[in-house]
């Protein structure tokens, strides 16, 4: 086995004939790629932009792996031993692709980013740990906050923009672009008040590989700790249900202790964990 069993493409067509089987036996574990390049399908990359990148590993003529980047984020690995983690971290400095990161299952992320500070030297930094849940039985908040929900037409695209740009702030992970992540692909669902006040959002991707993805999921400061975040999740999950979707999953930062229990006490459960790091 050597290096040249990564194989690299920046065409997602061509990179999803070969890798969707292997995507689609484990979508909650590929979520991300699934909806990442469900998303990259859906819309061209902008002029001047740097292309995504994508790749899968390929050992006896079956599919074992997968990545994709898209440029200024970090690299998203799907699990990985730490052998093949090296060999990636080879071909990838050899090619002199800079990586500002990597996400990826724990065990994957540390052996990943251990051989790529070896090989570019590039110090590696825990930029935050992740949680991915499943969505189990669904138990909507008692008592429920005052207001309803209600699904973002277009007319609440302003409002939708300025959040999702708020949030990316709030996570350090704001670009110049900010609601280009999600316009025209992520459906979104508001908690409002009776007077129709929005009060806290929640997205979610479009159904792939039987699974939809709740979040992003946003409240302003001051609104917080009234319940509107259950609420709005609850009502975005319920949607996803009756979409058809197989499974729901959702995302926390480990770091939120409330947000855990929070999708915890609604019915979510966990599935993994997920690192990110920082290369210098």
């Amino acid at each position: 086995m050597g290096v040249d069993d990564w194989h690299l493409t920046e065409d997602v067509d061509a990179f999803l004939a070969r890798s969707r089987d292997f995507l689609h036996s484990r979508p909650a574990l590929h979520t991300l790629v699934l909806t990442a390049t469900e998303a990259l399908r859906s819309r061209k990359t902008a002029p001047g932009a740097e292309a995504p990148i994508f790749g899968w590993l390929e050992c006896g003529g079956e599919v074992r792996a997968a990545l994709f980047r898209t440029p200024p984020r970090r690299l998203n690995l799907t699990p990985l031993n730490p052998e093949h983690a090296d060999l990636l971290a080879a071909r990838l400095s050899r090619l002199g692709h800079p990586l500002p990161g990597v996400t990826a299952v724990p065990d994957t992320a540390a052996a990943f980013a251990e051989s790529w500070s070896r090989h570019t030297g590039a110090a590696a930094t825990l930029r935050d740990r992740r949680r991915l849940y499943r969505l189990g039985t669904l138990t909507p908040p008692e008592p429920s906050p005052a207001g309803r929900g209600r699904v973002a037409g277009d007319e609440d695209q302003e409002q939708v923009a300025l959040w999702n740009h708020e949030f990316a702030v709030a996570i350090g992970e704001a670009t110049s672009a900010p609601a280009a992540k999600f316009a025209g692909y992520r459906r979104f669902t508001f908690w409002e008040l009776e007077d129709g006040t929005p009060v806290s959002m929640a997205g979610a991707t479009p159904m792939v590989a039987g699974q939809i993805r709740v979040g992003p999921v946003y409240t302003p400061a001051h609104l917080r700790r009234r319940g509107y975040a259950g609420a709005v999740t609850a009502e975005a999950s319920r949607a996803a249900q009756d979409a058809g979707a197989d499974e729901v999953l959702l995302f926390t930062d480990l770091a939120n202790p409330t947000s855990n229990s929070v999708y915890q006490r609604i019915g979510y459960v966990p599935v993994t964990d997920f690192t990110a790091f920082d290369f210098a």
